[in-house]
């Protein structure tokens, strides 16, 4: 019966063709499988011993249980690994589980009361209860909406720190995570402040991810500058920096002119990606956000909910203390605006916190110019003295010595209004400074201020080539505040009756400013209506055309 049953089921149709045979066969013989192993995962006590035979002769069941024992101990070391690795390439992203003041980006706190963040224990726990934690505004910005000037950073302002100060290099490390992430970033840059405000060591924070240049506060530029000018100086000066620039965009907040087109090509680019604002302290981030998330607004209801909750604006280094997360896109993504970088080597670095809005211009530039003509009539003619031996105070913050320059040379200041440009005899500069300072020479405003004022204490030797006397030699920048044009020939009395024994040479000056702000010299911006006559634009290979970034206005 057994015999029958077993053959009903193994009928010729289930089995493989070796199992027809009129007498089947159930036993094979074993093959031992060739064991293989990768010694470099083995640690020594779980290798097999080759020899032994007999009783002594591990098993198949021990040689099975051997290699997993080695598989496991092998996950093991290779788990460990990676959490070691994971360990130490963590970095710091945006917590979006802890609640942050939406206008300066600082935790909230309820225990510091003179610290960024702090909010009253009553009041936490209200919007905590009823989860409206994402509306709060800190005391500090309170404070700094109604024009308060509350430094909130180490080391600027004027101020050394503390421990309700948060330092700059912590600032810069919330940031350290860009260059690990696939992300879009806008880069903004003052145009007042061109160098100053560049962020020289942008690799270090944006990675390979791509750039949108934005220059902020065109509308500062002195009246009838020609922004076709201006639009290739700027990608000159960057395309020199070799970054990953796909435009570059002239723009106002205040105005609003080219916030559009910033939109528009963030929309082109994002792709899904998160959008981060990145500039120097002061630079403008804050206020280009809003006037972005009102434009942005008009179309999309999310950046349009989004304008309801805006970073606080105002002249201190240090509003915004954390990144600020804003949901302004339908699509994927969050736009978040940024701590801005503080860079030692402004102006901003060293003045006192009260005296900071006297380097904001608030108006459109309008260039002091000096060129000193003593005019002695005789038979009606001029005799010309120049500047030499002559220094001429920019405020308390810039000193520059006139020690070789042709007799019409003119020096033309663009800064902020509030500094006033002051010119005496070098012989008498000195008296003339310890005197005068936070008096008619500010900022520091006030004489208090002035007496723990460190003085300019840097001084550097410029030497100005130039070869065209029809143009400007070069600009004079000074980081943080603005810079100075050059002409050797004042334009105003250029004409044929001029004989200058050379159309080249040279120009020295001596300029002196606080220790760690820095001076650059740099090709002169074409700006005001003259600007336009004198700039050259330079002829492009087909090559530079092709990877040179475009400028939008």
């Amino acid at each position: 019966m057994a015999l029958k049953t077993l053959t009903t089921f193994l009928s010729p149709l289930s089995l493989p063709h070796h199992f027809t045979n009129s007498t089947p066969k159930f036993l094979k013989t074993y093959t031992k499988p060739t064991l293989i192993v990768c010694k470099s995962t083995l640690s020594p006590e779980t290798q097999f011993e080759s020899d032994g035979a007999g009783a002594a002769a591990p098993t198949r069941g021990d040689r099975f249980l051997e290699l997993q024992k080695a598989k496991e101990a092998s996950k093991v070391v290779v788990r460990d690994s990676k959490k070691k690795r994971k360990k130490k390439d963590k970095v710091l992203k945006v917590n979006s589980a802890v609640a942050s003041c939406y206008g300066c980006g600082a935790p909230l706190q309820t225990s510091e009361s003179d610290a960024p963040g702090y909010v009253d224990p009553d009041t936490y726990e209200l919007k905590k209860k009823h989860h409206q934690l994402k509306t709060v505004l800190c005391g500090r910005c309170r404070l700094l909406s109604h024009g308060h000037m509350i430094t909130a950073v180490g080391g600027n302002g004027g101020y050394a720190g503390g421990k309700q100060f948060v330092s700059a290099d912590e600032l810069r490390e919330k940031l350290s995570h860009l260059r690990r992430e696939k992300a879009l970033i806008v880069k903004l840059v003052d145009i007042v402040d061109f160098n100053g405000s560049f962020l020289a060591r942008i690799r270090d924070l944006a990675g390979a991810n791509p750039i949108i240049l934005v220059v902020t506060k065109i509308d500062l530029l002195p009246k009838g500058t020609d922004f076709n000018c201006v639009g290739d100086w700027v990608v000159e000066a960057t395309t020199k920096k070799k970054l990953n620039v796909l435009s570059v965009h002239l723009t106002s907040s205040k105005s609003l002119a080219g916030i559009v087109g910033v939109a528009s090509e963030i929309q082109k680019e994002k792709k899904g990606r998160d959008v981060y604002i990145l500039g120097s302290a002061n630079v403008g981030k804050s206020a280009f956000i809003n006037a972005l998330l009102k434009k942005m607004g008009e179309r999309d209801p999310a950046a349009a909910m989004a304008q309801k909750y805006r970073p606080i604006q105002s002249a201190v280094p240090g509003t915004t203390l954390g990144p600020i997360q804003i949901d302004a896109f339908l699509g994927g993504g969050k736009l978040y605006d940024t701590p801005g970088v503080h860079l030692h080597h402004r102006q901003a670095a060293v003045v006192h916190a009260e005296d900071l809005p006297a380097l904001a211009p608030q108006s459109r530039l309008r260039g002091q110019s000096f060129a000193v003509i003593s005019e002695t009539e005789t038979n009606n003619e001029f005799k010309s003295h120049g500047l030499n031996g002559f220094t001429i105070f920019w405020g308390g913050l810039v000193r520059i010595d006139l020690l070789k320059v042709l007799p019409e040379t003119c020096l033309t200041f663009y800064g902020p209004k509030s500094l006033q440009v002051y010119m005496v005899p070098t012989d008498k500069a000195d008296e003339f400074y310890q005197k005068e300072l936070g008096v008619t020479l500010t900022p520091p405003i006030g004489k208090q201020k002035a007496e723990g004022w460190k003085g300019l204490d840097t001084e550097r030797l410029l030497e100005i080539k130039f070869e065209d006397t029809e143009r400007p030699a070069s600009d004079v920048a000074i980081s943080g505040l603005g810079w100075i044009s050059v002409e050797p020939v004042r334009r105003s009395i250029r004409s044929s009756d001029i004989n200058l024994e050379s159309t080249s040479g040279e120009l020295h000056l001596a300029v002196h400013v606080p220790k760690p702000v820095e001076v650059f010299v740099r090709s002169p911006m074409p700006v005001g209506k003259a600007g336009a006559e004198w700039y050259q634009y330079r002829e492009l290979t087909e090559k530079e055309l092709e990877v040179r970034p475009k400028w939008y206005f």
